[in-house]
């Protein structure tokens, strides 16, 4: 039986359980469940609670939970979606399990599953909720360099990790390292921890499997974390938003919330042409413009003839010390 990186918040792999099957009526977002992989085709890696990624087969166990994703290049699907046959796919590496709407052509086809019981103890199902720990609610006042995207692929956690080696170059600041949006996946974060972030968190931390739910949910979850991120001893934080604001995963909710904080904000592009829709919809011009859209001095000039903001290829080492010097005027009251 593997545990999927869903599970890294619960206690699963040290406290038994059972599994029952449990009438549809019951199911909801975040239910940790027991699956068999029925069929692997050449998508076969799966994410442990470690982070690391292992090949899974016919016949093996998983414990993942019940979400949705809506990813806009590779695939959608919806736990309420699962019939009566229990079939289902995985929908990314991190365990979130639902029932296959769509997929892109140009994406292998995802592990098929069969939905095999419900985690249970006593005669109580077990979620992701039930391992979100209470917190006081604090205001959440760090200072916050802020990385959004067009899409998903455009080097938002790339530019997360720049960010922080940069951070951890210019002084001795406690970092956090958080993504607040996406679909479950634990290497993100870990990447950040490895970026040198004294701190790490994403939503998987808040019992939810993914951000594609109900406002109301996504506030309260997001209120825990920047709870518990306000009770560190910590001087900034590095926050990706998942996918996009325009996206259904509650990026724009997030957006909202952090704006105030943000000293810095870097929105990560696919392509030149949704810098202008990102900064007309939610009317805010970033401090730069990184991504695929900045990879070529094409795309930068063109960045700068539609949106008249500067494009900054961030992976480019000659980039690094101007990078710096806007990091250090952002964040002067902190560095002094």
């Amino acid at each position: 039986m593997f545990f999927t990186s869903v599970a890294r918040i619960a206690d699963l792999e040290e406290v038994p359980f059972s599994i029952r099957t449990l009438d549809r009526a019951s199911w909801e977002m975040g239910d940790y469940v027991l699956a068999e992989v029925m069929e692997t085709a050449s998508r076969r890696l799966i994410e442990l609670c470690t982070g690391r990624v292992i090949d899974v087969t016919e016949g093996d166990l998983l414990i993942g939970a019940f979400g949705r994703r809506e990813a806009t290049l590779e695939a959608t699907g919806d736990w309420s979606r699962i019939g009566e046959d229990g079939r289902c796919e995985i929908l990314s590496g991190g365990g979130l399990i639902g029932r296959e709407i769509s997929r892109s052509l140009l994406l292998s086809p995802l592990i098929r599953l069969s939905y095999r019981g419900h985690v249970s103890r006593g005669d109580r199902k077990v979620t992701m909720h039930d391992f979100v720990p209470p917190v006081e609610t604090r205001d959440f006042n760090l200072p916050v360099l802020l990385i959004v995207g067009t899409s998903m692929s455009a080097g938002k956690t790339t530019t997360a990790r720049i960010l922080i080696r940069q951070l951890k170059l210019i002084a001795p600041l406690r970092v956090i390292g958080a993504k607040l949006a996406g679909a479950a996946r634990y290497r993100d974060a870990l990447s950040m921890k490895d970026a040198g972030a004294d701190f790490i968190f994403d939503f998987v931390d808040a019992g939810l499997p993914s951000t594609v739910c109900p406002e109301d949910l996504f506030q309260s979850r997001l209120t825990n974390l920047l709870s518990r991120m306000a009770a560190l001893e910590a001087d900034v934080a590095v926050i990706e938003l998942g996918a996009s604001p325009l996206e259904p995963y509650n990026g724009a909710l997030a957006l909202e919330t952090l704006r105030g904080n943000a000293r810095l904000m870097v929105l990560c592009a696919s392509d030149p042409y949704s810098v202008v829709g990102v900064m007309n919809a939610y009317g805010t011009t970033p401090d730069f413009v990184t991504g695929p859209a900045s990879n070529t001095e094409a795309g930068v000039r063109l960045v700068e003839k539609l949106a008249g903001v500067p494009a900054v290829n961030v992976l480019d080492r000659a980039t690094r010390p101007a990078l710096r010097s806007l990091i250090e005027r952002k964040m002067a009251d902190v560095l002094s």
